[in-house]
């Protein structure tokens, strides 16, 4: 049988104080006498009691939480993430709701509504496309909403991301200047940022004359699948020499086949990674990639955010992050150095998103084959 739930009576009872008095120190410590208050902690600690935050969310306009929606909690690419927008909400004083979305819309849909229906006081969303319900919702909300990871065109309210078609086309154009002229693409998961970057690869290889290999599924990466693609690659065309992969998880997977296949990196085929994630330092060589600084986008998020809160007025509600190239191993020194160079002339051009690229918002795998725009002088 259910037990019954305890009580603000039940601590006061313990204690013996008033009703009133626990719900002060719940609120508000320092409104209780020090000696008092360490009395109701104690028993709140015995008890377990759980504070009922309803009649607060009633009462109070705010909540003091801020909803964060990830699409994914096995991607090690998000808990640098939720790292970032815990550590800067907490000192604000704010508590973090989170929700997964495994990549679909109509999934995000309901999980948004439940996160509006806890009265949040701002939202986190870190996918570029959302349901035509789920921008209804969001408008009506009223509330601060915050799109990271992707610099979007058209964001719904404020945006902190990178222009990952410009990010890849920098990249792989550097690759193709430093003398590699067989270039592969390894892909997973076909969300909206794997095909930018696809699209900003196949933009730098036509732009250069050069032929594009692209390998990979729908499936969700790992080190495996990211094994699997390069000994296909390997096995389809032999004269590849360079892999730009859609994240540190398939890069790493390509890194084990070359060493099954006891093919040398960087001397005969340059690896370059993206996203930067932390295992990547850990492994022999250490893998290069195109750092993106996860923590730091969520600080800045949780900061407009309390911001917009606090009605203070903001500089920009759109903000382009400038990549880094990790010091890695698995490029040579000049891949290193002219891929430094490249993100150094574009980002100084500071070309805005829309001259970049014009992709749709449904620009999908089957429309990869459609000719690239013009590429930006570099």
């Amino acid at each position: 049988m259910k037990g019954q739930r305890v009580t603000l009576d039940d601590i006061a009872r313990k204690v013996g104080v008033t009703k009133m008095t626990v719900s002060r120190y719940l609120k508000n410590p320092a409104t209780v006498a020090k000696e008092t208050g360490a009395r109701i902690q104690v028993a709140i600690d015995e008890v377990g009691y759980v504070p009922n935050r309803a009649p607060v969310m009633l009462a109070q306009s705010s909540t003091k939480t801020i909803g964060l929606a990830v699409p994914s909690f096995s991607n090690l690419l998000f808990s640098d993430l939720i790292y970032g927008v815990e550590e800067r909400a907490r000192a604000y004083g704010y508590d973090v709701l989170i929700t997964h979305t495994s990549y679909q819309e109509d999934k995000e849909e309901r999980k948004i509504m439940q996160l509006l229906s806890y009265q949040i006081d701002a939202l986190i969303l870190t996918e570029p496309h959302h349901s035509e319900l789920t921008l209804k919702r969001l408008r009506m909300s009223h509330i601060p909403v915050i799109e990271l990871m992707s610099l979007l065109p058209k964001p719904l309210d404020m945006n902190i991301g990178y222009d990952h078609v410009k990010v890849s086309y920098g990249a792989v154009k550097g690759l193709i200047e430093s003398g590699r002229k067989n270039i592969a693409y390894l892909r997973a998961r076909l969300d909206q940022r794997t095909m930018d970057r696809q699209y900003g690869y196949e933009m730098a290889c036509k732009e250069a004359g050069l032929p594009t290999f692209v390998y990979g599924s729908e499936m969700h990466s790992n080190f495996s699948r990211g094994a699997a693609m390069m000994r296909q690659a390997i096995h389809e065309f032999p004269e590849l020499d360079a892999i730009f992969c859609t994240n540190d998880d398939v890069a790493i997977g390509a890194m084990i086949a070359c060493m099954e296949m006891q093919i040398p990196v960087p001397d005969q085929i340059a690896v370059l990674g993206y996203n930067g994630l932390d295992i990547g330092t850990t492994t022999i060589p250490k893998l290069s990639s195109i750092i993106t600084a996860r923590k730091e986008m969520g600080r800045m998020a949780v900061d407009l955010l309390i911001k917009r809160l606090r009605d203070e007025e903001i500089p920009q509600n759109k903000i382009e992050l400038y990549p880094m190239l990790s010091l890695g191993e698995t490029l040579n020194a000049k891949e290193r150095a002219t891929i430094s160079r490249i993100f150094d002339t574009l980002y100084a051009l500071k070309m805005p998103h829309e001259t970049i690229t014009t992709l749709s918002p449904n620009r999908s795998a089957q429309s990869i084959d459609n000719p690239p725009l013009e590429a930006p002088t570099v």
